[in-house]
């Protein structure tokens, strides 16, 4: 799916260069109107730069002391043209082009490598055709429901599933408000529907809307994405889940796995952490699952490098469900 979509990127670039071209020729007629003296500066800015630049073919007496010249008098234009403007209320930037991306320009490139804002709109494209982007209108902190937790302890000296889903919001607010000064990834475990992947959504959709990168796989996708890369050198698809800002790994434990996809998921992992490039993982499996179904180097991984959180209780699709159907 990811591969499809370079001839729509390029195509949501072309459309802002020419939205950003428009709003400045209004502005250019605006100033025309307003201020006709801004342009005849610029026209004699201009006129004197190609003086500059065909200088270096003229046989000229003097020729640094009159070059010199020539960049003062351009330098003075700029400064009244400055002058003009702001004392006219306008920005001093106000007849220049407006970019979106200063890096790249709007194109999508540097150079010949893809800038960090072209991978922002590939995952853009690949949400509005994937249910995610439906998903995540509902599966927000606005729609989070406390009151699906039951208030009573399962045992002494355990917490009631309310008290701890409230421990684990508390945990899901302080990483989002601490994502761009933090390395703290999540771990989120425990039985089915209790609600990790629901708070993995939310957590998605606070920092896809405050400009975050974030990419979203179950475990088995990532391990076909993997195979991808290795067999087929799937460079988007490595760009894409390697330096994303959160890769959301759902599901863990549900992949088959052979002794290779094991290594190369093992890997992934490990080249993430070191890169420091942060992860949210879910699975219904146990502390005791997980040290069993993978190998020590793994689980010292997942166990040691991952902000631990324990979701219990009713499972809250089928008692959500009972709701609606009650009502």
């Amino acid at each position: 799916m990811i591969k499809g979509y370079q001839t729509k990127i390029l195509k949501m670039y072309e459309e802002i260069r020419e939205y950003e071209e428009n709003n400045l020729r209004e502005r250019r007629e605006e100033i025309k109107k307003i201020i006709p003296e801004v342009l005849d500066i610029e026209r004699k800015i201009g006129n004197l730069c190609i003086e500059v630049a065909l200088l270096a073919f003229k046989n000229v007496e003097k020729r640094e002391e009159y070059l010199s010249n020539l960049k003062k008098e351009i330098t003075d234009l700029r400064i009244r043209k400055t002058e003009l403007l702001v004392a006219h209320k306008y920005p001093m930037d106000y007849l220049n082009i407006h970019y979106h991306c200063n890096k790249c320009k709007d194109t999508g490139f540097i150079g010949t490598k893809k800038c960090s804002c072209y991978y922002k709109k590939l995952v853009q494209l690949y949400y509005e055709d994937s249910d995610l982007k439906d998903l995540l209108e509902q599966n927000n902190f606005s729609n989070f429901n406390i009151e699906y937790y039951d208030t009573h302890r399962i045992s002494d000296g355990i917490d009631s599933p309310r008290q701890n889903m409230k421990k684990n919001l508390n945990i899901a607010h302080s990483f989002v408000k601490n994502f761009n000064h933090s390395n703290e990834n999540l771990l989120f475990y425990g039985t089915s529907g209790t609600g990790k992947t629901f708070l993995s959504h939310c957590i998605a959709k606070e920092l896809l809307d405050s400009g975050n990168l974030v990419v979203y796989r179950t475990a088995e996708s990532l391990i076909n994405d993997l195979r991808e890369i290795k067999f087929n050198n799937a460079f988007n698809i490595e760009k894409l889940i390697m330096d994303c800002d959160l890769l959301i790994i759902d599901d863990l434990g549900s992949e088959p796995m052979t002794s290779s996809s094991k290594s190369d998921f093992f890997n992934f992992i490990n080249k993430k952490l070191i890169k420091k490039k942060k992860m949210i993982i879910s699975t219904n499996f146990s502390l005791e699952d997980i040290l069993d179904l993978y190998s020590e180097r793994m689980s010292s991984r997942l166990l040691g490098n991952f902000t631990i959180c324990k979701f219990y209780g009713d499972d809250i699709r089928i008692k959500n469900n009972f709701n609606k159907i009650s009502t």
